[in-house]
């Protein structure tokens, strides 16, 4: 008698195990995916900080070493310094929608060691260790007079000694002297950096206070002159330094204008804020409900440079 055999179930897998597996596949790519995100989020940050970091660093060392060779002089009617805020800076005329709340205009005189291109000594050197510099922020493309990726550029322009002395030194008014040269100042060739959302500086003047009654101590006090907007919401729009002192329209505080005028520039403080590429693009197209949603949208897309610059004893 011969035995059956029975059939052999089809290999395979239960619905239930499939049901599994596809949840398990699903939690995995979603993790992957969930981790891809935040590292690429994180590469796209590190890389818009260092390339804001690179260029903020070469606009505040630039500005450092021509304001450690400063060139003032007493005794005299000219002046030898402009800072004056320039407001309002960015789209739109009087009134734009994407506007810088600080941006700074300077004007000043440096024994600058590029004059002449750092061709000093050669046939092109014609002369004097005095130029005149300036700095100035605008809200235009940083390559093309007439392009369309509109920024803010911060420029530098050094004219060379002879034109200097020629044109610039000696004059009464400084701001007015420049007038022929903001042309100049707004070259491609003098860009040196992009995204310079505020540019402030705060200029630290050293003032000695006389006594009020007799026997009384003589004070020495530091006063701080922000060209801008402070934290406090005040503005200053001028800070100058003359031959015959120094002049700003400061107002309130224990020094007046006669003080401050015989007082002594120590140091000044630059400070920028610079916003990401990916920064600028939205700050184009959308709005703030309140301040406090501008405030957290300026947290994680711009980055803070300051630098301390001593000024040589004047």
């Amino acid at each position: 008698m011969k035995t059956q055999r029975k059939p052999q179930s089809a290999a395979g897998f239960t619905l239930m195990e499939l049901m599994v597996a596809m949840a398990i596949t699903t939690i995995i790519v979603t993790v992957l995916v969930s981790i891809t995100s935040i590292a690429i989020d994180t590469w796209n940050r590190s890389r818009a900080e260092l390339r804001a970091s690179r260029q903020a660093k070469a606009m505040v060392e630039a500005m450092a070493k021509d304001f450690e060779t400063l060139v003032t002089r007493r005794g005299n009617e000219f002046e030898w310094l402009s800072a004056i805020s320039k407001l309002p800076v960015g789209d739109g005329g009087a009134s734009p929608k994407l506007a810088s709340t600080n941006a700074a205009e300077l004007i000043f005189f440096s024994g600058s060691s590029d004059r002449y291109n750092g061709e000093i000594g050669t046939a092109k050197d014609l002369g004097g260790d005095v130029s005149c510099v300036a700095y100035s922020l605008a809200y235009r493309d940083p390559i093309l007079s007439t392009g369309n990726s509109f920024t803010f550029v911060l420029n530098r322009l050094l004219v060379d000694p002879k034109p200097t002395f020629d044109n610039l030194l000696g004059q009464i008014n400084l701001e007015t002297a420049f007038g022929s040269y903001r042309e100049d100042l707004k070259k491609p060739e003098n860009f040196v950096c992009e995204n310079v959302y505020q540019f402030t500086v705060t200029f630290q003047v050293e003032v000695v206070i006389p006594p009020t009654v007799a026997g009384g101590k003589t004070e020495v006090v530091n006063v701080p002159i922000v060209i801008g907007q402070t934290n406090s919401g005040t503005s200053t729009s001028t800070f100058k330094i003359k031959g015959t002192g120094i002049e700003s329209t400061i107002s309130g505080g224990k020094v007046t204008a006669e003080q401050l005028k015989s007082g002594r520039l120590k140091s000044l403080e630059v400070a920028l804020t610079v916003l990401s590429d990916a920064g600028i693009d939205q700050i184009r197209t959308r709005g703030f409900s309140s301040e406090e949603a501008k405030s957290e949208f300026m947290k994680k897309n711009a980055y803070n440079y300051t630098k301390l610059v001593q000024i040589p004893t004047l």
